[in-house]
């Protein structure tokens, strides 16, 4: 099944072929001539244009055949042509070789039969649906796959999409900053792929995914015997990734002591493999990401400030979805042709579903609408996505922050008050997590270290013996 724009200044013909399309499952569009057709092709992605070749006006249907040939209909979330049918009545060898020529899919001439259109039809999908399948399998072998998310035409995309044009040749470490979501990976593939280093490795690593214990042999590797299991040399990802880039996902949970390694591995560029006595020379960049305040972290003592200045040489900042919603609609028909191409099928949003979407927050921001798009096109059996189709707006589970009253005439002691404040949370959360820490660390959603701090700054002692251990 696919979406039809059938062209035809008869309207009787344009009825008739909107009948039988329809019956046939088809989401089909129609449109009396070709000015108005170069109109809905901007507006709507169609698979298919069955248009009729000659048309009063300045225009016909080899004009749109070449407008789409000469990508000026070509929608910005799309990297597919329609295929183009023209059908007309005045058949000749010349105009039907110059339509072929100019890339129609086939040629058919009035009238025809039923059985006709439909096996032209039919095929012209078919290959629609082979192309748009043999591009997305390309990309994936080309590790790009997920790249194209990384799209947006609002100016804080543009923004960032410039500074990875200047940057991603150097040899400078980045640390790419925002929420979960928001495409901080691709954001660091992008920086690699576009590169002088896409020949090499890119390897990523999730700090916060292995444990500390082992997260120093993931880094710098290990000789064999250097501890219980290790029955082999093991290559770190600091060699894996020589010569190309590694990305440290989720830096603000890099434990203390292996902050001041990763450190001088960034000064030194040499590392030093567990039970290993020399150390040996690598050529890597590194990228770091967060969605972390590392600013707060450095001022609580829980992330190094030498470190945080050395990675954060130049930072990309990547905004919420919520602040550029003028890239939802472009996202969201990414995504569409994503899964309707790998799940062999047709969907359109309609007008009321795109307006839901653009009014949604995504706290979960790109991921979220993937995941949004990818339900929708699973779940709904018909050929458009209706804003039944897609899930209501959450209540925010978290409490909502105080907002300053008027201030006194004679001032605060902000000091004192944002340290009242802090700690009246604290304790909330200890009491709450029955004086567990790292349950409370978890409530504040601050790591273990830093509650630690801030319990020594505040002065308040609740330690627990379920916490030993725990860091």
């Amino acid at each position: 099944m696919g979406a039809i724009l059938v062209v035809d200044d008869e309207q009787s013909m344009r009825d008739f072929l909107a009948i039988f399309l329809r019956r046939a499952g088809h989401q089909v569009t129609v449109a009396s001539e070709a000015t108005e057709a170069l109109v809905k092709l901007r507006e709507k992605a169609f698979d298919l244009v069955v248009t009729d070749l000659r048309m009063p006006g300045g225009l016909d249907g080899l004009g749109i055949l070449k407008a789409i040939k000469a990508g000026e209909v070509q929608r910005a979330s799309g990297p597919f042509d329609p295929e183009v049918i023209v059908m007309t009545a005045y058949a000749t060898a010349d105009t039907a070789l110059s339509a072929m020529k100019q890339g129609a899919y086939d040629y058919l001439t009035k009238p025809f039969k039923l059985d006709e259109i439909e096996v032209v039809i039919t095929r012209a999908l078919e290959k629609r649906a082979l192309v748009a399948e043999n591009l997305t399998l390309r990309d994936r072998v080309a590790g790009r796959a997920r790249l194209a998310a990384l799209v947006g035409k609002s100016r804080a995309m543009q923004q960032v999409f410039e500074l990875i044009g200047k940057i991603h040749s150097t040899r400078t470490s980045v640390l790419i900053t925002g929420e979960s979501g928001t495409g901080k990976e691709l954001v660091a593939r992008a920086l690699h792929t576009e590169g002088s280093r896409s020949a090499a490795p890119f390897v990523a690593v999730n700090c916060g995914a292995i444990p500390e214990a082992l997260m120093e042999s993931e880094l710098f590797g290990h000789k064999r015997g250097a501890f219980t299991g290790a029955i082999a040399d093991k290559r770190g990802l600091f060699q894996e990734a020589d010569g190309g880039t590694l990305f440290l996902d989720e830096i603000g949970e890099l434990a203390s002591g292996l902050q001041v390694k990763l450190l001088r591995a960034l000064q030194e560029r040499k590392i030093k493999p567990v039970g290993d006595t020399e150390e040996s020379e690598v050529d890597v960049r590194v990228i770091a990401a967060t969605n972390r305040d590392l600013e707060a972290d450095v001022a609580a003592g829980s992330f190094r400030a030498d470190l945080y200045y050395r990675l954060n040489v130049i930072e990309v900042r990547i905004p919420p979805l919520r602040h550029r919603r003028e890239d939802i609609p472009m996202l969201a028909e990414h995504f569409l042709r994503r899964f309707t191409a790998e799940q062999r099928r047709s969907a359109s949003l309609t007008a009321d579903a795109m307006r839901k979407l653009e009014s949604l927050d995504f706290p979960g921001n790109v991921r979220e609408l993937e995941n949004v798009i990818e339900r929708a096109v699973a779940l709904t059996s018909g050929p458009m996505i209706g804003a039944t189709d897609l899930p209501d707006p959450k209540p925010s589970s978290k409490p909502a922050i105080p907002t300053p009253t008027e201030l006194p005439a004679d001032g605060i002691d902000l000091d004192q008050l944002l340290g009242d404040f802090e700690r009246s949370w604290v304790m909330r959360a200890l009491d709450q997590s029955g004086g567990v820490r790292k349950k409370a660390a978890s409530l504040l959603g601050i790591s273990f270290r830093s509650l630690r701090y801030r319990l020594q700054k505040l002065g308040i002692d609740k330690s627990d013996d379920r916490d030993e251990g725990e860091e």
